[in-house]
């Protein structure tokens, strides 16, 4: 496994335990020398791993759809950024580069990205592992 694709939301939500978890993953992502692959926005939980993930000395390539960058601030300072055509091209590429998926508090794209990740799993497109983090058990 190289890299880890990361679902969550640009928001910051409501609970200040969604950032510090964000982090924490992003950290962890970094610490054992493997690649994280996020929607590519600087803001939110969204930024708050990509942050951590670097700040760890991590490589981060974000993906993001050229009509949000805008509106969820593209992260500029990520070891990559690809801007995409649409929501379709941005599932797609951040599919083909994560060897498995890790799904965090989000509100209904993360919900479909995290659906779409296991859907293709259940139909044999990929065989990659699907997680949806817990943090409250």
């Amino acid at each position: 496994m190289n890299s880890v694709t990361v679902f969550r939301g640009a928001s910051a939500g409501r609970d200040i335990t969604h950032l510090r978890i964000a982090a924490e993953l992003g950290r962890a992502i970094a610490g054992a020398g493997l690649r994280l692959v996020y929607g590519g926005a600087a803001i939110g939980l969204m930024g708050a791993v990509a942050d951590a993930a670097l700040h760890a000395g991590g490589i981060v390539i974000g993906v993001l759809p050229a009509g949000l960058v805008p509106r969820e601030i593209a992260h500029r300072g990520l070891t990559e950024l690809r801007i995409v055509a649409d929501m379709h091209q941005r599932k797609a590429l951040m599919s083909e580069l994560g060897d498995a998926f890790v799904a965090l508090p989000g509100g209904l794209g993360t919900a479909e990205e995290l659906f779409e990740a296991l859907t293709w799993s259940q139909l044999g497109i990929h065989h990659k592992p699907c997680v949806l983090l817990d943090h409250n058990g």
